[in-house]
């Protein structure tokens, strides 16, 4: 989820839970709404580790500051810093408890905000590097980030009311409301993709459906069958088929316009690792130890394409997690090269950073 909607999330939690009557050993309301949406927006200060390599970001952005396991020690030293700073300016001001309980709220809905999601979320992390993702809400949802902004604005308008939390408490229940509606929407969709696989046929692992823009009623259903995934993207309370986009049509219409009803429905194939002629050096690439960090990291990895030619040869993979018709761009395509010709080199990985085949950089 991005950063904003996370403060934003702190923000709501921090007001909805303040103490109806303040006292000393309180923070005042501004102070603890603002620290909610900081230590909210904290865990996602990890995104430095992307300055040091691509496979740092891989690795470590979703990481420690996400983790369950390190919530307390993230808390007790924020707290601690909190306290350090304010008592500099106050006599007698609050101690860490004080600061504590909304540092604590806040970074926890930071992490259950991006649970939700489907990039993965080591909540286990740094003992486990296995990645949660529950993917009910999409990572930039604008009805979750309105629901938190109604509530906060609302709160806001009768903030001299001694009923002033209870617009955001009201929030946080709309919110929680909406995440489990999506949650009845993904098993509609899922219950669709096994009805597909069933009337087809199909030898299937796992059908699941990731979430998509603009609606919670848009999704990609993905039947995987072993060397193949079959997807679709649906709309769940489409009637109709959009109707075909004008050539200057906007970003938005871009965006939901590849969702059809159920009825309509188109299904398209990847396959893992190709045809019978890309089959030997996709299956090569992908089992290279250099190449672990990408089976490691995707969730749906399908061949993308085989440059062949001078002066290298280079075998690119993608995750269909992260296929958004209407994005400018596909992230996370990963793949190995290696030089051609006579002694030919060893495999070495990289990122591609568009379609054009010399937009690649060195993972490592």
């Amino acid at each position: 989820m991005d950063t904003l909607t996370h403060a934003l999330s702190g923000a709501l939690l921090a007001r909805a839970t303040a103490p109806a009557k303040a006292s000393q050993s309180m923070l005042p309301l501004r102070r603890r709404v603002a620290l909610g949406a900081l230590a909210a927006a904290f865990p996602d200060c990890d995104v430095v580790v992307s300055w040091m390599s691509p496979l740092a970001y891989l690795y470590h952005h979703r990481g420690v500051t996400h983790s369950l396991v390190m919530l307390a020690l993230w808390t007790l030293v924020l707290a601690w810093l909190c306290a350090k700073l304010w008592r500099g300016t106050e006599n007698n001001g609050p101690c860490w408890r004080a600061y504590a309980g909304v540092i604590g709220m806040g970074i926890a809905a930071h992490i259950a905000g991006d649970w939700i999601t489907s990039f993965g979320t080591m909540v286990f992390a740094p003992l486990l590097d296995f990645r949660a993702a529950l993917s009910t809400t999409f990572i930039i949802d604008l009805w979750f980030s309105g629901i938190i902004i109604v509530g906060l604005a609302a709160s806001w308008v009768w903030r001299r009311s001694r009923h002033a939390r209870w617009p955001a408490v009201a929030g946080l229940g709309v919110l929680c409301g909406y995440v489990v509606f999506q949650f009845a929407m993904q098993q509609r969709a899922i219950d669709f993709g096994r009805q597909y696989a069933l009337a087809n046929g199909l030898r299937v692992s796992e059908v699941t459906a990731l979430p998509r823009p603009l609606s919670p009623f848009n999704w990609m259903v993905v039947v995987d069958t072993y060397s193949q995934f079959h997807y679709s993207l649906i709309s769940l309370n489409a009637k109709e088929a959009p109707a075909p986009l004008p050539p200057d049509a906007g970003f938005f219409a871009k965006l939901g316009a590849p969702y059809l009803p159920l009825s309509q429905a188109k299904w398209q194939r990847a396959d893992r690792l190709g045809n019978d002629n890309e089959l030997p050096l996709a299956r090569e690439v992908m089992l290279h130890p250099k190449f672990e960090f990408f089976r490691w990291f995707a969730a749906y990895p399908v061949l993308y394409r085989i440059d062949q030619g001078n002066p290298s040869t280079c075998v690119w993979f993608q995750d269909l997690r992260f296929f958004t018709p209407g994005r400018a761009a596909w992230p996370f395509r990963y793949g190995m090269c290696r030089e051609v010709g006579n002694g030919a080199g060893e495999w070495r990985p990289y990122e591609l950073l568009s379609d054009n085949s010399d937009s690649k950089i060195p993972v490592y």
